[in-house]
């Protein structure tokens, strides 16, 4: 928001410099981005928080400067010479939804004479982002400026019967607003009517059939308070954003409504001329009653770990507006840590409910460089989250096989949700969210790892590596469910040109490489078939942990199967799923149980046992096996281990081949096997008995059959 340093200087005699006042500003909370020259002189750019609706006026700056600099704020008194007709033989207004409309006032002004502003107020208007329209809409304009009430006039000749009546909206119902748009509205929507139709939507915008034209003589001005959410929904709902619906939206003052009433009435006047018509019309069906809220000195040195003085308390909270009154037991006690006081909450800090607030406002005028920074004593001791130590070692070998982790916002857009969504899985919607495509906690991190990926892509980093640590939601039975996963995302090359090296694409075995290096720490994964239809159905597979690991419960020790309830998928993202993401180049993609993954490192960390360096020679005996379609490596890996020969220190495969003389439906797979003993060299004999076990167990479960040529 603009502010005109010129205008503020009219309500307080501030003599410091523009640059000088946009510092104390901004250290207050109240950020200026910028100081600009115009023709009207320095222009500050507000930056201003959504509670802090009272700012959004050159009166409530100036108020905040007042508070700041110790200086008086100059009142805003209008004066005005009233006809001895009242206006409520003019015009008659009716509130039917008081939980939309809180407060709406009417003055009438008879005898006007439209036409152009003067150049003096057509330069503030334009120095703020303001067209000129004519001298009484500018008036409404120039006033929603200085005190931050929004304004409307209508043409009191053109209302039916020259009533409003404030009303929600009728089904089907359309208007044409000011900017000559047809928009259709809901029940839902506060409308301004007269005894006919509709002729502005609330807080929003006016509509065309009675706007003020140069041909217009008598004015209704309305001054109103709308409810904030209400409004807010309004203004999204039709696509129209304005002046006065942002600062309604944020919670105008009921109070101002009056005021701001007589002071555009004087404007108007002066610039317009006419007779206003004795009085208000004001309808206020339900005014608040005064908000009390306490401040203690107690609660002050405990969130502020400082003590300030009675007289700056005081000063400060009178400046804003809060007229504190000393309610302790110990009113001469100054600065005893009993001292209280009640606060009255000004019509216009509705965003000031509670005695934090209170400590919030002393804090930031009173210099949040004075408050020592020290941290509040611990009221309990410290403590490690669980699976700190275990998730802190997963992440280390993850940076050190060279990924880089992400944070992502776990809000993401359904459609693309779905494709990676499991059937059986409802995913937790948000009731009120800002942006369609950001609607839907992810159920799994895919989306997000994807965007990730393509947002670096698409900015020149081709070689990426990429993890985080996040959470995935459902719904189950009705209740949100958190689940904590680890999701990988790779793309480019895996090795980069050099003098002594050529370029390698990173593939699928890479990808399951890493994977295998952070099973290391856990006992292995087990691989098999199963992935989703998302990933390449030849480079993918399903993986889960293949260790069982021994938990103690109430009812003492019990075997734990992680692989049953531990599995996850790693592979290539399709051709058609990268296209969704406008990906050009091959992506690999993996999603684990992440608590499951510390569990299982936990568990590993207590069976570590170490043994001494064999002295004695290692042997390998290679296995050209020929197996049937379908039967994987992992399977022959485990008939192998489940004959319990000791000496078997490793079992790899070391070559693949089809086609030539082996048959359809058939493949060769090489076998490395090493052997080695911790007591002895082992001697041919019993490297040939450990053979025919292995060849016998093959042959008889797998089918198998050592390859002749």
């Amino acid at each position: 928001m603009k502010v005109l340093f010129n205008w503020l200087k009219e309500f307080v005699a501030v003599a410091a410099p523009p640059q000088e006042v946009r510092s104390r500003l901004s250290m207050a909370g109240i950020a200026i981005e910028s100081v600009e020259d115009s023709a009207t002189g320095p222009v500050l750019d507000a930056d201003l928080t959504t509670n802090r609706a009272d700012c959004m006026s050159h009166y409530g700056i100036a108020r905040e400067i007042a508070a700041l600099y110790g200086l008086p704020l100059k009142s805003v008194a209008p004066k005005l010479t009233e006809s001895s007709v009242p206006a409520s033989s003019a015009t008659h207004v009716e509130i039917e939804c008081p939980d939309l409309c809180g407060r709406y006032t009417a003055r009438v002004l008879r005898g006007v004479k439209v036409g152009p502003s003067p150049d003096w107020l057509k330069q503030r208007l334009e120095s703020l982002g303001q067209a000129s329209i004519n001298n009484v809409v500018d008036a409404t304009n120039y006033v929603m400026l200085e005190l931050g009430q929004p304004l409307h006039a209508f043409d009191l000749d053109t209302l039916t019967e020259k009533r409003i009546v404030v009303r929600r909206a009728r089904a089907n119902e359309k208007l044409t607003t000011l900017d000559n748009v047809e928009r259709k509205l809901s029940p839902d929507m506060c409308m301004i009517a007269d005894a006919a139709r509709s002729v502005a939507v609330g807080g929003v915008m006016g509509g065309g059939e009675t706007e003020i034209s140069f041909f217009t003589t008598n004015v209704l001005l309305e001054s109103a308070w709308f409810e904030p959410v209400s409004l807010r929904r309004t203004s999204k709902a039709l696509g129209l954003r304005t002046e006065a619906s942002t600062r309604f939206e944020r919670g105008a003052d009921p109070e101002m409504a009056e005021l701001a009433s007589r002071r555009c009435a004087e404007l108007i006047l002066q610039l317009a001329g006419g007779e206003l018509l004795a009085g208000v019309v004001d309808v206020y069906p339900a005014k608040p009653a005064p908000k009390k809220i306490e401040l203690t000195r107690k609660e002050l040195l405990r969130v502020m770990g400082s003590d300030v003085s009675d007289r700056e308390i005081e000063a400060v909270l009178s400046a804003l507006g809060f007229a504190p009154v000393r309610s302790d037991a110990m009113p001469g006690a100054s600065g005893s840590l009993m001292a209280a006081w009640e606060c009255a909450r000004p019509s216009w800090r509705q965003d000031v409910t509670r005695e934090i607030d209170l400590i919030e406002e002393i804090a930031r005028h009173y210099g949040f460089d004075k408050f020592p920074a020290r941290m509040h004593p611990a009221r309990q001791a410290a403590a490690r989250l669980p699976h700190a130590d275990a998730e802190d070692r997963l992440r280390e070998r993850l940076v050190a096989l060279g990924y880089q982790e992400i944070v992502s916002i776990p809000l993401v857009d359904p459609g693309r949700d779905a494709l990676f969504r499991a059937d059986s899985i409802t995913p937790a919607k948000l009731a009120y969210p800002l942006a369609e495509d950001a609607s839907t906690l992810r159920t799994s991190g895919i989306v997000n790892m994807l965007q990730a990926l393509e947002w670096n892509i698409n900015r020149g980093q081709r070689n990426l590596r990429l993890f985080e640590i996040g959470r995935a939601y459902e719904l189950r039975n009705g209740t949100p469910v958190e689940t904590r996963i680890l999701t990988l995302g790779a793309s480019g090359l895996a090795r980069e040109k050099s003098i002594h090296e050529s370029a390698c694409e990173f593939s699928f075995a890479d990808l399951k490489g890493d994977l295998d290096s952070l099973g290391e720490l856990l006992g292995g994964f087990v691989w098999d078939s199963g992935a989703p239809s998302w990933l390449h159905p030849a480079r993918s597979a399903r993986l889960s942990l293949s260790s069982v690991i021994l938990s103690e419960s109430a009812e003492g020790g019990r075997a734990t199967d992680l692989s049953s309830c531990a599995s996850g998928h790693a592979g290539q993202l399709t051709r058609r799923f990268a296209e969704k993401f406008k990906l050009r180049q091959d992506v690999f993609l993996a999603e684990l149980p992440f608590d499951r993954l510390c569990e299982a490192l936990e568990a590993a960390c207590t069976r570590i046992h170490y043994e001494p360096i064999p002295r004695f020679p290692a042997v390998e005996r290679d296995f050209s096996l020929v197996l049937a379609d379908g039967v994987t490596f992992a399977d022959v890996a485990e008939k192998i281990r489940a004959l319990a020969i000791p000496e078997i220190a490793s079992i790899e495969a070391g070559d693949l081949f089809r086609g030539g003389a082996i048959p359809d439906g058939k493949y060769s797979l090489l076998v490395r096997v090493v052997f080695q003993s911790h007591d002895a060299t082992l001697t041919e004999s019993r490297l040939s008995d450990f053979s025919a076990r292995i060849i016998s167990t093959l042959e008889k479960d797998l089918s198998a059959s050592l390859r002749t040529a």
